[in-house]
């Protein structure tokens, strides 16, 4: 595969295609005049003022994606980030092939050899590829110092060789294309180079080779073979449910989860937690387990536990030891909400005697984060916290408009909820332990 340096080499391997073929045509002696073969934008080209020179132009004004290569390997990267595969950036180069004269016909002669020599060469040989880069034509000593090791000639060594054709536009397309240039038009014929193929030269992640299908019997060494599995069930673990206690849409700090699934007895069983706030997840270890279809999990509540588990979504999984199996395996992740815990007998309420607003400093566990978004509502009336610039768990609420009296709190931490209603009685009902007194 090619090196980023491929586009710059293309363009090269074009310009030395035609300034050879113009050396073996003559073209120098048929006009009576010097040729230069450049590669550069055409609105920097002199044309008027008598500074006009006979000359041909090889401009790259688009760069598009290959249709063809752009879907043809696996993606490159696996369930967890990591690198599996360097699939090849594939692109079509486009190029604009511009003649210029400083007297009359140059620029038509010219055109007509360079596309005379394009025709000719439909396809970039190799050899050609390597003879015009050869000469360190286009040197990486440019890049940064990771990358100046990045040679050109490997252009030549890519899987596909590179083929020019030539490409149609008309007066529209060609207008729009001279306006957004903002240059004058010459005589111009439009070409397409395809296949361009960049990839990248990363370490990769692969699994190891098969060596048998199933365990092998100790004495005759046959394979086990495949395994059929009458039913719609993986014979593997995995979750189907996540149950906090008492109906409860949510779980908290010192909960005991119900985790349901099949295939979950085992040992070396461990729970793994995951938030988008942690960089690794928790891991809660629960050691054997006898019941397939469940698996019990008490959530800490230490002060451990308060600074380190935030309120909000979760996701949740188990990984266990399975009866009979040398390696572990880990089941799917499912979706836990963990919502927060009011304290209300330290927490307190003041008003102030002029504007009558109401403060609340509200004490709660787990912690908040200043990345989350914490609001408080009491009595039907929502605040943002006024002081949540560190991790903390005592913020503080301001209230325009309060009555007084008890009033329900609850406070939402990424969109869960503390535990304002009861479920685990029918119908449900508030739990009076979130009301607090607002003073007149």
């Amino acid at each position: 595969m090619s090196s980023p340096l491929a586009i710059a080499s293309v363009t090269a391997v074009l310009r030395d295609l035609l300034n050879n073929g113009f050396i073996d045509h003559n073209i120098v002696g048929a006009i009576g005049n010097n040729v230069t073969i450049t590669a550069v934008p055409p609105d920097t080209i002199q044309t008027g003022n008598g500074d006009a020179q006979t000359q041909l132009n090889l401009f790259l004004h688009q760069v598009t994606p290959n249709p063809g290569w752009r879907n043809a390997d696996l993606p490159s990267r696996d369930a967890r980030g990591e690198r599996v595969t360097n699939p090849p950036l594939a692109l079509d180069l486009h190029y604009l092939l511009t003649a210029y004269g400083a007297e009359e016909l140059h620029a038509e002669i010219l055109l007509g050899y360079a596309m005379y020599l394009m025709h000719e060469r439909p396809v970039l040989d190799r050899q050609a590829i390597r003879t015009a880069l050869a000469g360190g034509t286009v040197d990486g000593s440019i890049l940064p110092p990771a990358y100046e090791a990045l040679s050109a000639a490997d252009l030549a060594d890519q899987v596909e060789q590179i083929k020019i054709t030539p490409q149609s536009m008309n007066t529209e397309e060609m207008s729009k294309l001279w306006s957004a240039l903002q240059a004058h038009y010459r005589p111009t014929a439009a070409y397409s180079i395809s296949v361009v193929l960049i990839e990248a030269e990363k370490p990769t992640r692969s699994a190891l080779p098969v060596l048998s299908r199933g365990a092998r019997d100790p004495v005759s060494g046959r394979e086990a073979g495949i395994t059929a599995s009458a039913g719609l069930i993986p014979p593997y673990p995995g979750l189907t449910d996540v149950t906090p206690p008492n109906r409860q849409l949510a779980a908290v700090l010192g909960d005991s989860i119900t985790l349901h699934g099949h295939h979950l007895d085992g040992s070396n069983l461990e729970a793994r937690f995951e938030h988008d706030l942690l960089d690794d997840p928790i891991t809660v270890t629960i050691g054997a387990n006898v019941n397939s279809d469940k698996v019990e999990v008490t959530l800490p509540s230490d002060a451990a536990a308060i600074s380190g588990w935030p309120a909000g979504s979760w996701r949740v999984s188990l990984r266990l030891q399975r009866p009979g199996e040398t390696e572990p395996r880990t089941t799917n992740r499912f979706p836990l909400m963990l919502a927060p815990t009011l304290d209300i007998p330290t927490s307190s309420a003041s008003r102030d005697a002029g504007s009558g607003a109401v403060t609340i400093q509200l004490a709660f566990i787990p912690e908040a984060r200043p990345s989350q978004q914490v609001s408080l509502n009491a009595g039907g009336h929502e605040a943002l916290p006024s002081n949540l610039t560190a991790q903390t768990g005592n913020l503080t609420f301001v209230f325009p408009t309060l009555a007084a009296g008890n009033q329900w709190l609850r406070l939402r931490i990424d969109g869960v909820d503390s535990l304002l209603v009861n479920r685990a009685v029918r119908p449900p009902e508030f739990n009076v332990s979130e009301q607090m007194v607002i003073p007149a």
